[in-house]
């Protein structure tokens, strides 16, 4: 059918090779921004398939012999666009050939044109370069020493076990998902940490789960046994038991927002509109990835939720010459706490990766419906200074907790059978946790979010950040852990000796024992 079309294009219609790629460019980039909107990871393969058609008959082959350097930026803007698809869906061996190739075509345009927009095309190159070594935290290695690629998108698999409750009636309905750190790697106004947050609040494509073109290990369900010699197979063509309940009954991904370095207008603008989509039983999620707005004065002991800064919501311009010397001038170009109490009329989940992050603790629910912030340590120790620029570890730890330990401890690479083992205590302590939450003593602000699968992963995927932060031996100043509010129960949950028995189990099994300071027996290994 497809051949039959192109047929009709080329023969009745007489257009060109290259006008017929640009029509299949333009149905991808729609396809791609129906996902951006959507999170229908039906409409990301969709972006695919066409991007990879025109590369695959190869429909811009002929745009050189045009002699026309619009038609060359038309090509390398095609490049550009299925670049970042193919970041999303985890096809980085597809990324680093079509880099090279970018690259070769931005040779030949340079030097054919001598266009004003070189520089431009190569800070896309170098953009897209930085990006990859970003992502590149830990190394999988299959037997033959071939990186294996993970998705972290949800799955049967990786959805966490919960002890039903009353309470548990909220469900995730609208995202909204904000990047503004200086420096961070970035591409297509997406920074690694909104690329690693956007794959962590969405379902994986059932059918990928097991065909995964990188060929990633799988994992054992939750509710089956730890045993390592369970039947986790690998995606080359070895399908285990499928959930079958876990698309049928199921909504679609959560409606979700992309900003990057929006302006305080357009947030608000946002944020009204999410929260006016959300139905009666529907969570607001507000991630937040920005560098810190500190307040020009020193706090007073009555500080308001407007006094003790935020986070930088756009490119901060500096406040006209009459005013930014008058101490009771706030920066206009900031995302205050207060700013967000209006929004606190419906259930709100906040999520703020910050060095300002905790004055966000002092959003009030004035309005009495459920609300909780996690937010990121405003420090992180010597060691780590810096790291933002591949991405900010509080981030990490919620996107892929066991990458964010071996970053921490040092680990640039395992084996896939060492990983899988260790991916198991993380499993093991994810599902113990959940098990904790629902018989502790918890707020019940953090309860009625529990019910929702991914709500559920990002809280339990706090605690374990928290633990593995407070008993290893380079984060021991409170400063260098995450806070959240409500509270959690500290005696009930962060301090739980089973919990704590699974981090030292899997710092043994990397072999970073002596990483984690404790006066604690010492671990057994899991069998």
């Amino acid at each position: 059918m497809i051949y039959i079309h192109r047929h009709i294009l080329d023969r009745r219609y007489g257009l060109k090779r290259w006008q017929i790629g640009e029509i299949a460019s333009k149905i991808g980039q729609l396809y791609y921004h129906y996902y951006i909107r959507t999170s229908d990871i039906n409409n990301l393969w969709e972006a695919y398939s066409f991007y990879s058609a025109i590369r695959s008959r190869q429909y811009y082959s002929g745009v050189s012999l045009e002699d026309k350097s619009e038609l060359m930026i038309k090509k390398l803007r095609y490049y550009a666009r299925f670049i970042a698809v193919c970041l999303l869906m985890k096809k980085l061996k597809t990324v680093e050939d079509l880099l090279h190739e970018l690259d070769l075509q931005v040779v030949d345009y340079n030097s054919t044109y001598e266009p004003d927009d070189q520089i431009e095309w190569s800070v896309v190159i170098q953009e897209v370069k930085a990006f990859l070594a970003a992502e590149a935290v830990v190394n999988i290695l299959h037997s033959d020493q071939n990186a294996i690629v993970l998705s972290h998108r949800l799955t049967p698999r990786t959805t966490p076990p919960v002890e039903r409750l009353a309470a548990m009636t909220l469900s995730l309905h609208e995202i909204i998902i904000i990047g503004n750190v200086t420096d961070q790697a970035k591409f297509s106004e997406m920074t690694i940490d909104m690329f690693r947050m956007i794959q962590t609040l969405e379902r994986e494509k059932r059918n990928e789960e097991f065909n995964h073109t990188s060929d990633p290990p799988s994992r054992a369900s939750f509710e089956k046994s730890f045993s390592f010699s369970s039947t986790r197979g690998y995606y080359s063509g070895i399908t285990p038991p499928y959930t079958e309940n876990f698309n049928r009954g199921k909504r679609d991904n959560p409606h979700k927002y992309i900003l990057y370095k929006p302006s305080i207008t357009q947030i608000m603008m946002f944020l009204a509109t999410g929260f006016k989509e959300l139905p009666a039983n529907g969570v607001l999620l507000m991630y937040i990835s920005a560098d810190g707005c500190f307040p020009l004065a020193t706090n007073s002991p009555h500080s308001s939720s407007y006094d003790m800064g935020g986070v930088i919501t756009s490119c901060r311009k500096e406040i006209d010459g009459f005013n930014k010397n008058l101490l009771n001038v706030k920066e206009i170009h900031c995302l205050f706490p207060g700013d967000l109490h209006p929004f606190t009329r419906k259930p709100l989940f906040l999520i703020v990766d910050s060095d300002n992050s905790h004055p966000f603790e002092y959003v009030r629910q004035y309005f009495g419906h459920p609300f909780v912030v996690l937010m990121s340590p405003q420090m992180l120790p010597p060691p780590f200074k810096g790291y933002h620029r591949n991405g900010n570890l509080f981030t990490l730890f919620l996107h892929s907790p066991l990458t964010a330990v071996c970053l921490i401890c040092k680990i640039s690479s395992l084996t896939v059978q060492h990983w899988e083992r260790c991916q198991a205590v993380v499993d093991r302590f994810i599902a113990e946790a959940s098990a904790l939450f629902t018989r502790s003593t918890v707020d019940l602000n953090y309860l009625q979010f529990f019910g929702d699968d991914f709500l559920r992963l990002i809280i339990l995927r706090y605690i374990f950040c928290e633990v593995v932060l407070r008993n290893h031996e380079v984060f021991k100043l409170p400063d260098f852990r995450p806070r959240c509010y409500p509270p959690l129960p500290e005696s009930e949950i962060i301090e739980h000796p089973v919990l704590l028995h699974f981090i030292y189990d899997l710092a043994a099994l990397l072999e970073v024992r002596n990483q984690f300071v404790n006066s604690n027996p010492q671990p057994h290994m899991p069998e």
